[in-house]
């Protein structure tokens, strides 16, 4: 198998948990190293600042003597001064030998020792370096009496100590990073594992719902995080998805059945019209009556199952801000030519509403409708508009003096084709279906009560929060 076959074959939370390690790795070992150099650095400054102590000493105290005691004064300088455990003191003139303290022979065998004592450097050096296979400190610097160079003088520092402390550092460094690298990448292993796990289970369910089964649900994922959310977002997208189905279903069983019986009437007349004579003009037009009529049924059917189809589209409303009185005094004189009832002048609050204007109306004009079907001429049909400023409601109701609808009866008349009570066999049974639709699209609902006249009041109830409320003018 391939490196790349198997790192393929180790899973997304492996391949994440191998990315994160390799970045962890990384970042840690920049960390150790750094740590290690400024430990280093650290310590060789310290080091190099306690033989500085001593070069200072003796220079301060050089520049008082005369040039013919310089090799007494340092003679004694090295006999009375005490040094750190492992510092070096190697002072050498030019005609008069070299002066050292105990210890030193190693040192004196150096090469950069060597060439100082035989060559003072121009300048004071700070240098680390191996003498004898052991880590040394060493500074070195000319000897002046006046302005002419004299001598050298050099001074050393063992860091073997040192070398032992910063090599337990580095391997308790490199332990803790070694640690730290296993903590997080098993810890980055199991988080992702644990969540992979959930967006798994998201893609098995997706795909039985790909296959059909739309009761799958993810349900509570534990947690509040980013996947919850995404499985309540999802199980809340299955939902609307199950009822839009659910309703088209119905719907195509609806309009199945709402169109046989037309369709059948219709063919059973042209039937019966084709196996008879058809040189009688009145039975021909009799039978063409029947047929235009179980159409036009059934096209008003169609449409309106049309419509009820779409209040389920996300853009089903093309709302714009709209006055309601003007909008209620339109459906008021389009109503007046329906029957000869008494339909009274709308009142209604000076509001501008933002709604779907022709859907608004149409719902107000089925309304109406139902209205003058369940009413007698003369009988009072009235739209009242009321804002509830408490509940942050609009109702827009229509009322009649007709029989009005039984509490019973009152749901089942908002379901499609149901019409209980009934006074007449025109209808579709659609009319409060639509517009029950056209209410929830406007974030609404409708309510079914007693008239203040006897009869039915059915309302649509919309948020006020959808609507732009002006003052209102007193009259």
């Amino acid at each position: 198998m391939s490196s790349r076959s198997w790192f393929r074959n180790v899973g997304s939370a492996g391949r994440l948990a191998i990315f994160n390690s390799l970045i962890l790795a990384l970042v840690l070992g920049a960390v150790v190293a750094v740590f290690i150099r400024n430990f280093t650095s650290s310590y060789q400054a310290v080091a190099a600042s306690s033989i500085g102590i001593e070069l200072r000493e003796f220079e301060q105290q050089a520049t008082k003597q005369k040039p013919s005691n310089l090799e007494v004064f340092s003679r004694n300088f090295l006999i009375n001064h005490a040094l750190a455990p492992g510092e070096v003191v190697i002072i050498a003139f030019a005609h008069a030998g070299v002066l050292s303290t105990p210890g030193s022979a190693q040192v004196l065998r150096d090469s950069w020792v060597r060439g100082w004592l035989v060559a003072p450097p121009p300048q004071t050096v700070v240098m680390s370096t191996d003498v004898a296979a052991t880590p040394t400190e060493v500074v070195a610097a000319p000897i002046f009496a006046g302005h002419t160079v004299v001598g050298t003088f050099i001074a050393t520092s063992d860091l073997s100590g040192f070398a032992k402390e910063r090599a337990r550092e580095i391997r308790l460094s490199v332990s803790e990073g070694v640690i730290a690298l296993l903590a997080g990448v098993l810890s980055t292993f199991l988080l992702l594992r644990r969540l992979l796990r959930k967006v798994g289970r998201i893609t098995t369910t997706a795909d039985e719902i790909g296959s059909g089964n739309l009761d799958q649900r993810l349900g509570d994922q534990g947690s509040n995080d980013e996947v919850g959310e995404l499985a309540h977002t999802f199980d809340a997208m299955l939902d609307r998805l199950q009822a839009v189905m659910t309703a088209q279903r119905r719907l195509l069983s609806d309009v199945s059945h709402q169109l046989r019986t037309p369709l059948t009437a219709a063919r059973g007349h042209l039937e019966v019209l084709g196996r008879g004579p058809v040189d009688d003009p009145d039975e021909v037009r009799e039978t063409l009556d029947v047929v235009i009529d179980q159409i036009d049924h059934t096209r008003s059917v169609v449409e309106r199952l049309l419509m009820l189809g779409h209040a389920m589209e996300p853009d089903f409303l093309d709302t714009r801000p709209t006055e309601l009185r003007g909008l209620l005094a339109e459906v008021h004189s389009a109503v007046g030519v329906l029957a000869p009832r008494d339909f009274i002048e709308p009142t209604a609050p000076d509001l501008v509403i933002d709604v779907d204007v022709e859907k608004l109306r149409g719902a107000l004009m089925n309304l109406v409708d139902n209205a003058v079907r369940a009413t007698h001429d003369g009988d009072t049909v009235a739209i009242i508009a009321t804002v509830d400023y408490e509940h942050d409601l609009l109702r827009i109701s229509v009322e009649d003096s007709g029989p009005g609808i039984p509490e019973g009866e009152r749901q089942a008349v908002l379901q499609r084709f149901q019409r209980p009570g009934a006074r007449d066999r025109d209808g579709s049974g659609l009319g409060l279906a639509i517009v029950k639709a056209v209410a929830e699209a406007h974030g609404g609902a409708i309510e079914i009560g007693t008239s203040t006249y006897g009869g039915a009041q059915v309302t649509m109830v919309l948020p006020i929060t959808r609507f732009s409320v002006e003052e209102e003018v007193s009259a």
